[in-house]
């Protein structure tokens, strides 16, 4: 088949060849990049995306209170529940949607910048399982301060095209005060991330292709060459899903892998089509 980005290198990642840990029967994960105990040069980070873990919680369990600094950190829930508390949010005093949200369920995404500092605790309080993303990307400076959001993603809007999640703060690297307590993001609907980075999700039916613009469309990143972009196919179909990048036969992927994007630019635009045998949920990191 024809490439429509013959300029793009697409390297896959299968998910076999990730790093993996199981810890107290409780937590199994998957490792994109070197994390904790998994250590690989040739995988630490990739433009400004750092973490890409797919975690399983079993019920009742979950990740103690521990310190982030320095990095933006993000959840996306993939099935079950996904309890977030941190040092900014007094106990019982959680509310709706919004910064007081703590309780997640699929279709939320949860984002905590750690800046100079912020302690938190992810557990599974209820009695089933929760599957989920955890993903890290370097912020464009140091000494942030703090703070956290919670958005819900339509399941529907998803079926039309890539949703975007994240996009950058509006007000950039030299944002003031002001526009750090506004977080008003480049994409509107979106939430707003410390770094040059947009992120995608989709759930793409069989027989159907989406498109994803690099960069998330025009005037939204600033580094308009080269960019990177990850797409990963998390393990929610049973191993039944799987997408084909660029119309190339050789960038076919399975649940569970992901795949290098290298070479592109923005407004380029990347095809990805669901040749599995059922609908394909897929995840776009685009970073500097």
């Amino acid at each position: 088949m024809s490439k429509s980005l013959s300029h793009a290198k697409i390297l896959a990642r299968r998910s076999a060849d990730r790093g993996y840990a199981e810890h107290g029967g409780w937590l199994k994960s998957f490792h994109t990049f070197s994390f904790a105990s998994y250590y690989d040069h040739k995988f630490t980070n990739f433009g400004s995306l750092r973490v890409l873990n797919e975690d399983r919680v079993a019920a009742h369990n979950g990740f103690p209170t521990h310190p982030h600094r320095d990095a933006e950190i993000f959840s996306y829930i993939l099935s079950g529940e996904l309890t977030h508390r941190d040092s900014m949010l007094r106990k019982g005093s959680e509310g709706a949607q919004g910064k007081d949200f703590y309780r997640m369920k699929r279709g939320d995404v949860q984002f905590t910048t750690g800046g100079t500092g912020i302690a938190h605790s992810e557990q599974n309080e209820s009695d089933k399982p929760v599957h989920f993303l955890q993903i890290w990307a370097l912020p464009w400076k140091t000494g942030l301060k703090p703070q956290y959001h919670t958005r819900s993603f339509d399941e529907g809007a998803k079926r039309q095209g890539f949703v975007p999640i994240l996009s950058p703060l509006k007000g950039g690297v030299d944002a003031t005060p002001k526009e750090e307590a506004d977080a008003l993001p480049m994409i509107e609907g979106t939430i707003p991330i410390h770094a040059d980075f947009v992120m995608g999700a989709g759930l793409i039916g069989q027989g159907k292709r989406f498109e994803w613009r690099v960069g998330g469309g025009e005037g939204v990143v600033e580094k308009r060459k080269k960019r990177n972009v990850y797409v990963h196919v998390p393990m929610t179909k049973g191993g039944k899903a799987k997408i084909r990048l660029d119309q190339r036969e050789d960038a076919v992927l399975s649940e569970g892998d992901g795949a290098f994007i290298e070479g592109v630019n923005v407004g380029d635009v990347l095809s990805v089509e669901s040749v599995g045998d059922v609908e394909a949920e897929v995840i776009v990191l685009d970073s500097d």
